[in-house]
């Protein structure tokens, strides 16, 4: 059991008690918008990622929804949506979207916890890097396409070999 583990050890916590705690644990700014919800800023490599989780009572899930700012021009946007059909095969854990209406480039994971499973400090950790993570790999796969006016096809050749490490 690691040294979070041991500090919020419970049966009864809330999934968004441990997210908390993880982001004092990792000195990560944060704000508790709600019971049910926290909004915190992860440092990355290339930018800071705005990190949002939300427990779900109705359907059991811990929603994890990872943006950065992207502006393509309306011109690159097929570009765009080609290459997130090819990042998202990539991806195993969550998925990529544009929202174009926010400039937002959006990863978005559900933990489902049905039946009243808790899910542990190590469990959480590991979605928020994995967020981070693909944010990470894929960023310059992006940047390329938008605006180094490459083909989805050159763009990924940058994001081919994976980032290993954790958030």
């Amino acid at each position: 059991m690691t040294h979070i583990e041991q500090d919020i050890y419970s049966d009864d916590v809330h999934p968004i008690d441990i997210v908390e705690h993880i982001a004092q644990h990792q000195d990560w700014a944060f704000d508790r918008v709600a019971d049910d919800q926290i909004a915190m800023a992860v440092e990355g490599q290339w930018r800071n990622y705005s990190i949002t989780l939300t427990w779900s009572d109705r359907d059991e899930t811990l929603r994890l929804i990872c943006t950065f700012e992207m502006e393509p021009r309306s011109d690159r946007l097929p570009i765009l949506h080609d290459l997130l059909n090819r990042v998202n095969d990539q991806v195993w854990t969550g998925a990529f979207s544009f929202w174009e209406a926010q400039r937002l480039m959006v990863f978005r994971y559900g933990l489902v916890l049905a039946g009243g499973q808790m899910a542990g400090t190590e469990q959480i950790g590991t979605m928020i890097g994995a967020a981070v993570g693909a944010s990470e790999r894929f960023y310059p796969a992006f940047q390329l396409a938008v605006w180094g006016q490459q083909t989805p096809q050159e763009a990924m050749q940058v994001a081919i070999g994976e980032t290993y490490g954790h958030a």
